[in-house]
């Protein structure tokens, strides 16, 4: 099988288009749903509209505990994937230093191909990156879910008549937006969760590798964008909001 020496290891040509097919497959759907979602009706696309009147509500209450106690409901959800991510890397770095055995484990199984040590290296580490571009995702996505909170908290009252309809107006759509964007975040760390199941199929063969980034990007696309939760929870009036 053709070879290739990479930063002074050999590595086969196969793995390579293997990666470089899984990196397509992650970027171009990346691409794809964070741009499409204004112009295709889409779970993160509906689920801003509810955002947006979710703030035309709190600004409408005098008391706000509820939105206080559904951002940090929120934060805790976010947080345990943030924590989960964190045990991950762990767990990758020590299989890291025991890379030889593990590769000479996962020979013995069915339909996969043998590995070297230095092959066995390259898997983890990509695994590695997975999980810390995750993990900088989630944490990124709860500071943003607390900055909302502190939104809702200095968000002026129903009777306060110091300020226009128009800065009213202005206050909830940047509050609406400012949600809006954590949520993005902490879709762009799930989504690496996703991609992560499809690069543990490289340790196997990378054949498979590229079957399951495909299986992915079908998985994703039809959870964004033709779901049953998707039927379920467009309103077209939510449109006119």
């Amino acid at each position: 099988m053709t070879t290739l020496t990479l930063f002074g290891k050999t590595v086969y040509l196969l793995d390579i288009l293997a990666l470089l097919w899984f990196a397509i497959c992650w970027w171009g759907y990346s691409r794809y749903a964070d741009f499409s979602y204004k112009k295709i009706h889409s779970i993160v696309g509906v689920m801003n509209q509810y955002r947006l009147q979710w703030m035309r509500q709190m600004m409408k209450r005098d008391n706000r505990m509820v939105d206080a106690s559904l951002i940090g409901t929120l934060v805790r959800s976010i947080s345990f994937f943030a924590s989960t991510s964190i045990l991950v890397i762990a767990g990758l770095a020590t299989m890291l230093r025991y890379s030889g055995e593990t590769a000479e484990l996962i020979s013995v199984l069915p339909m996969a191909r043998s590995a070297s040590q230095q092959a066995m290296e390259m898997k983890v580490l990509l695994m590695e990156l997975i999980f810390i571009y995750a993990f900088f995702k989630f944490t990124w996505s709860v500071r943003q879910h607390n900055y909302t909170g502190i939104l809702i908290g200095a968000a002026p009252a129903p009777n306060d008549t110091g300020i226009s309809t128009e800065d009213r107006e202005e206050y909830i759509k940047r509050a609406a937006a400012l949600a809006g964007n954590a949520a993005r975040h902490f879709n762009m760390g799930v989504r690496a969760y996703y991609f992560g199941m499809a690069a543990l199929s490289w340790f196997v063969h990378p054949l498979l590798f590229m079957l399951g980034s495909v299986w992915v990007v079908y998985v994703l696309y039809r959870r964004e964008f033709h779901s049953y939760a998707l039927e379920l929870i467009y309103d077209k009036r939510m449109e006119q909001v």
